[in-house]
Order: C-alpha cells, then sequence, then structure tokens
C-alpha cells in the first residue's frame, strides 16, 4: 500500500533573544503648560494623576514610516545584522491611517530588507509584545533567522485636544528591535490575552466610515465633521491594570522560571505612573530592581512605549546589557501581552 506523502518538517533556531534596540522620539516636545491651553486643568493635575510632564508630538514629516525607519534602522546597526538578512518585519500600531496596505511594506523597503514578509498588527498598547512573541515563533519554526519588530504610534493624530481625561496623555514616536537566533532562551514564554467582554473600556470614539459618512460631511454643508479620537474610561482601566495585569506579570515570571528579586529592569508599558507604582506593590517588586518611568518625558506611546522605554534604560545606564527584564504592555481591546526577556 502506498503510503501518503508527508510534508517535509521546517526547524530553526531551539532558541531567540533580542540582538539590537533603537528608538526615535518626534522633536517636538509639548509641555504640560501647552497642554493647560487646551483644557481646564493644572500642572499638578496632570503630574498627580499621570506622572507626566511633558511628550512629544511628531511633525508633518515625522510619519509612522518615518519614524519607524529611524528607530528599526538604529535597532538593525546595534545587532550588526545585515539588513537584507531581515527575514521579517513586524510593524505594531494603531494609528497608520491607511487601512491598506500594511505600512511595514513600505518600512521593510526603505530598510533595505529585500522580499521580506511585512505586515501590520493592531493590539494596542500590547502591540510590541504580540510581535514579539510571533517573531519568537518564527525564528524557531524556521520561517525567520532574523526579525524586526516595531512599535510606533501617532497618536497626536487621535487626540481630543478638549477632551480633559485624555487631552494630557498620548504621545507619539516608534521603538524597534531585531530579534535573532540564540543558543540559549532570551524570550521567555509570552503570556498574551484578551478580553473582548471590555472592549468599549478603551476605544475610538467612532468608525472611521461613521465620521465621513455623515450628511453635513457629503453635502458640504459646512458643518465641521468631528474626527474620530480616543476614548478612555480611566477607573476601570486602572482597576484592571492593577489587579489582572499584575497577575499575567507574575504568570510571565513563573513561566520563566524567575523570581522578581532576579530581575535586572522592570519595563511595563508607560501607561501612568500611578498604575507603575500599582503594579510594583502588587508584584512585591524589590526596591532595587530598575523600574522604567518613561513616561514622565514621553507620554504614553501606546505600542511604542516598551521599547523606547528599554532604549533610554540601556543608554542611561539603568539596565545593562545581559540582565533579565520583566515586560508587559497592556490596552485597547482589552487585549495584554507579558513575558521575561534578556536585554540586548
Amino acid at each position: 500500500m502506498t503510503q501518503p506523502a508527508r510534508i517535509k518538517a521546517s526547524t530553526g533556531a531551539a532558541f531567540s533573544r533580542i540582538l539590537g534596540v533603537g528608538g526615535y522620539r518626534p522633536v517636538r516636545v509639548i509641555p504640560n503648560a501647552e497642554v493647560l491651553n487646551w483644557i481646564d486643568s493644572s500642572d499638578e493635575w496632570i503630574r498627580t494623576r499621570s506622572g507626566i510632564t511633558e511628550r512629544r508630538w511628531a511633525g508633518v514629516e515625522e510619519s509612522v514610516a518615518e519614524m519607524s525607519v529611524q528607530a528599526a534602522a538604529k535597532a538593525i546597526a546595534q545587532s550588526g545584522i545585515a539588513p537584507e538578512l531581515i527575514g521579517g518585519v513586524i510593524v505594531a500600531t494603531v494609528s497608520h491611517l491607511k487601512q491598506t496596505p500594511a505600512i511595514a511594506t513600505e518600512i521593510a523597503q526603505r530598510l533595505g530588507c529585500g522580499t521580506a514578509p511585512a505586515f501590520d498588527i493592531s493590539a494596542a498598547c500590547a502591540g510590541f509584545g504580540y510581535g514579539l512573541s510571533l517573531a519568537d515563533g518564527m525564528i524557531r519554526s524556521g520561517s525567520a533567522e532574523y526579525v524586526v519588530v516595531i512599535g510606533v504610534e501617532r497618536l497626536s493624530d487621535l487626540t481630543d485636544k478638549s477632551d480633559r481625561s485624555t487631552a494630557f496623555i498620548f504621545g507619539d514616536g516608534a521603538g524597534a528591535v531585531v530579534v535573532g537566533p540564540s543558543e540559549t532562551p532570551g524570550i521567555g514564554k509570552v503570556i498574551w490575552g484578551s478580553d473582548g467582554s471590555q472592549k468599549d473600556v478603551i476605544s475610538q470614539t467612532q468608525a472611521w466610515d461613521t465620521a465621513f459618512a455623515k450628511p453635513d460631511a457629503v453635502n458640504g454643508s459646512g458643518d465641521e465633521v468631528k474626527w474620530p479620537a480616543l476614548r478612555m474610561e480611566g477607573q476601570a482601566v486602572f482597576r484592571w491594570a492593577v489587579w489582572d495585569m499584575a497577575k499575567a506579570a507574575q504568570r510571565a515570571l513563573d513561566a520563566a522560571g524567575i523570581t522578581a528579586d532576579q530581575l535586572g529592569a522592570f519595563i511595563p508599558h508607560q501607561a501612568n505612573m500611578r498604575i507603575i507604582d500599582a503594579m510594583i506593590k502588587a508584584l512585591k517588586l524589590p526596591d532595587h530592581i530598575p523600574v522604567a518611568r518613561d513616561i514622565a518625558e514621553t507620554g504614553n506611546t501606546s505600542a511604542a512605549s516598551i521599547p523606547l522605554a528599554m532604549e533610554r534604560m540601556l543608554q542611561t545606564g539603568e539596565a545593562k546589557s545581559g540582565d533579565l527584564a520583566l515586560i508587559i504592555g497592556f490596552g485597547a481591546g482589552l487585549v495584554y501581552a507579558a513575558a521575561v526577556v534578556t536585554l540586548p
């Protein structure tokens, strides 16, 4: 009897790790004093509520693609890998405003990555963690040897400057890493998931078709069409982030076989300084563990926040190459992703 044909198994590296990191921060700085021209608030209220003193907003030339190329080029240079060896480009973003094509294809071409597969993912503030998990799987399955993961946002395009609850929060920027093969584990099991029952807690105010199909917009009556923006139920997000996300972070530690006192850094999504402080307490993180607080000068950059904070901690010496870092991203969806990684 003829045996059925079998698909040849594809195998890659036993493990993967981050080989390089890079970031791009827009030139324009928006201090709290400028935000106070938009909303009835105070510098003290903004700092107390969020920990933010200033944020970066992109200019006309600082597009999603341009910021991504700048950040990824730095990561590739640091990794020492030739761009043509990159076998995948993953871009995590919710603020590339074209439905198609994926902005990743332009970025891959501009980076000199040849015909590498390139695609976008939409996982909000957990996007970088989602991309990292995908890159790890690609390398270990053998579908790519090196993968660039980019988190990039222009959230200023989606900010309602009249909304007192969100106008001061968001910033722009890009962060990127190169992931490649490793003889030892450099990326722990990614603990990721979603809770669609809370999909409305953080969301865009309206769909694009709703915004631009209004009679006033079509008929040209002169009435202004309200541009879609981000909205958030702050207290609900705070409770979820502190309690549920601390548990997800602990699961990532357990999956990696690491205890909190063995970490060299804690790099959570830069959503809110009060959330970061509450997570530190919930995780019982020792006082000597450095914690990323990039939000103070950068604001909440969603998918870009973890790689941007990672780059800053390495540049300032707060964390060192080879240290173990616990990362966790969480946001709209609601979605989350946590892992222990070895810093490049």
